[in-house]
């Protein structure tokens, strides 16, 4: 008898994950707290309970090779870097391709994952699930957790002393969705993350003035590198690793900072970054 798996969460590693069991002959079964696939790739209007949240201009930061499932290629019209919208809908085809729904319970609810009674025997966890407000139980062999690490904000707002006396509006990116916010006011931007950075340039379309601030300052590259290639494509192949992990680190260090530096003098804004 197939032995039975649970997967918590229907996004990019679920679907993964269901299709990995199917392939070891394994029975999988996803239960997905949301009405639909997708995961964090998933845009809503707005933030939802125990889900990432994006806002509506994110494109991907890995150019659509290295970002596909290895047996699943985007199809050849996507651009390089893939906007949120269509890669839902590739992961919907990937889905689809290969008969991932069946598997998949939505609007279900993981309550508790729990070892069972006689585990140190059976090595079987009881998975207890709500939908509809009607509560389950059911017993599995194994349980895959595909929820995610995106979903908790960290708002450190005892950083900030004097924000209980400010007359502004604060929020974190999570809660962001669109950038008329920002119209004819002076914004900050805590964080040059992929998200501060994208929400800064957004915002200085329309904003009177933006800041952004960063403590640690990174290195700023364009997604389009040599001869137009995707900056991952040419920085993340075999021979290029080979390479680096050959070179001492200092020097692999100072000619990364140099390749980098061609494009935008770090020193001249004050973006060195602390951590090269």
């Amino acid at each position: 008898m197939a032995k039975r798996v649970a997967i918590v969460g229907a996004g990019v590693s679920g679907l993964a994950s269901i299709k990995c069991c199917l392939e070891e002959g394994l029975e999988p079964t996803c239960f997905e707290r949301s009405d639909d696939l997708g995961g964090l790739w998933r845009f809503t209007e707005h933030v939802e309970e125990g889900r990432a949240s994006l806002y509506k201009s994110v494109v991907s930061n890995s150019c659509k090779e290295m970002s596909c499932y290895s047996d699943f290629p985007f199809p050849e019209d996507y651009p390089n870097y893939v906007p949120n919208s269509q890669f839902l809908e590739y992961l919907k085809m990937y889905a689809n391709h290969f008969n991932l729904l069946k598997h998949i319970q939505f609007k279900t609810k993981v309550c508790s994952v729990t070892k069972c009674s006689d585990f140190t025997v059976s090595g079987q966890w009881e998975v207890v699930t709500m939908h509809e407000e009607k509560q389950e139980s059911a017993i599995f062999d194994a349980v895959m957790v595909c929820t995610g690490f995106l979903t908790n904000p960290y708002l450190p707002l005892d950083s900030f002393p004097g924000i209980n006396a400010f007359k502004g509006q604060y929020f974190h990116s999570r809660q962001y969705k669109h950038p008329d916010i920002f119209k004819d006011k002076r914004v900050l931007v805590i964080g040059m993350g992929n998200s501060g950075t994208d929400i800064a340039v957004e915002a200085s379309h329309l904003a009177a003035k933006v800041f952004l601030s960063t403590t640690g300052g990174g290195w700023v590259i364009s997604r389009i590198f040599d001869s137009g290639y995707p900056w991952d494509m040419v920085f993340m192949t075999r021979f290029q690793n080979m390479l680096r992990n050959s070179l001492p680190t200092p020097i692999v260090t100072w000619l990364m900072a140099r390749k980098i530096n061609n494009w935008l003098n770090h020193a001249n804004y004050g973006l060195i970054p602390e951590d090269r």
